[in-house]
């Protein structure tokens, strides 16, 4: 099993201000940790970790890590290394943006165990980077993807949906892309309006509409189809449940739901399985059906509330879905009776 020890350090280092951007509010913590404290989560942490071969990794989130000085990128990494030592930790995670990637930033993190660095992307459109004021390009991107890789890192890649100025097509665009860098891991995050914010001024004039929560859902579906058919995995989609998110909180308007990414893989699943069974059946008498799945599609093939098991009862006596180790990404088997 995999564990990740999250340690936030909230918008530090950065040198830029996006439009949506308030990592006090999206991480929950209003200032960054010292090392007492750091030590006192991964104590915490491991104490609730338990069982044989469990790969433990300690992730600095939240800020742009390599935005800060390697000073005190090293005092923070350094507190890390007697657990990696003792084996209780087995490595470091970064999330950073691209265009503070060197060769001088990933000698020292390659030194200090840093096994991924996740690129905070958001979009590959250069006209959304600027309208976003996102402050770096497209080139930075491939540059430091390509640098990472370079170093024997993995890379791991975040992108939104519902950034101003952009539609569905573009960020299928954004996806081509990411696909094109080969990613060990991606993250899909919806666009959401937050206090604080010059999205929420925009919001506030009319400027900017945040999506409606059917189409987030649409538009993530489109996008992790993609990343299905070509391998590419998909680590998170959404936000986490937070009270921020909830009613007086910070949450302004946006597409937030715990259940988003259940919510779009029931879009991708229905329609594969409409592609592939209805044609049939509607040619056919009514029958029972039984559906195998992988393991892991279970819940996403019969859906968000048993939305995709209700639809095919439509069309088939008895619908009932099976689980298999056998069976790989969203693929399936049917038996007829």
């Amino acid at each position: 099993m995999h564990f990740n020890i999250p340690i936030f350090i909230p918008h530090l280092g950065c040198p830029f201000q996006c439009v949506f951007c308030n990592q006090k509010y999206i991480s929950g913590v209003q200032n960054a940790p010292d090392i007492e404290e750091v030590h006192a989560i991964i104590r915490q942490k491991l104490s609730t970790i338990g069982g044989q071969g469990a790969r433990v990794e300690l992730a600095f989130f939240g800020g742009s890590f390599t935005c800060l000085s390697l000073e005190e990128q090293r005092y923070y990494l350094e507190a890390i290394q007697p657990y990696i030592a003792e084996n209780k930790i087995n490595g470091i995670r970064i999330s950073t943006r691209p265009d503070f990637i060197d060769d001088e930033r990933l000698q020292m993190l390659k030194k200090f165990q840093v096994q991924t660095i996740e690129l905070g992307v958001q979009s590959l459109n250069d006209s959304t980077l600027k309208k976003i004021c996102r402050g770096h390009n497209v080139a930075d991107v491939r540059n430091a993807a390509k640098m990472i890789k370079s170093y024997g890192m993995a890379l791991g890649i975040q992108t939104m949906v519902g950034l101003p100025g952009e539609d569905s097509a573009m960020e299928l665009e954004t996806a081509r892309e990411v696909i094109a860098l080969q990613p060990d891991c991606v993250r899909i995050y919806p666009l959401l309006v937050l206090r604080d914010t010059k999205l929420e001024q925009w919001h506030a004039s009319g400027k900017y509409t945040p999506l409606a929560l059917p189409e987030a859902v649409e538009r993530v579906a489109a996008i992790l189809e993609k990343y299905i058919e070509n391998d590419i995995h998909v680590i998170k989609v959404g936000l986490h449940p937070s009270d921020e998110y909830a009613p007086g909180g910070k949450l302004v308007a946006g597409p937030f739901h715990t259940s988003l990414r259940e919510m779009a893989m029931t879009k991708v699943w229905k329609r594969n399985l409409i592609q592939h069974l209805l044609p049939v059946q509607k040619n056919g008498s009514r029958k029972d059906i039984t559906i195998t799945v992988a393991d892991s599609q279970y819940n996403y093939a019969i859906g968000y509330k048993s939305e995709n098991k209700d639809y095919l009862k439509q069309y088939f006596n008895r619908v009932r879905f099976r689980r298999s180790s056998e069976i790989q990404k969203i693929q399936f088997d049917v038996d007829y009776c």
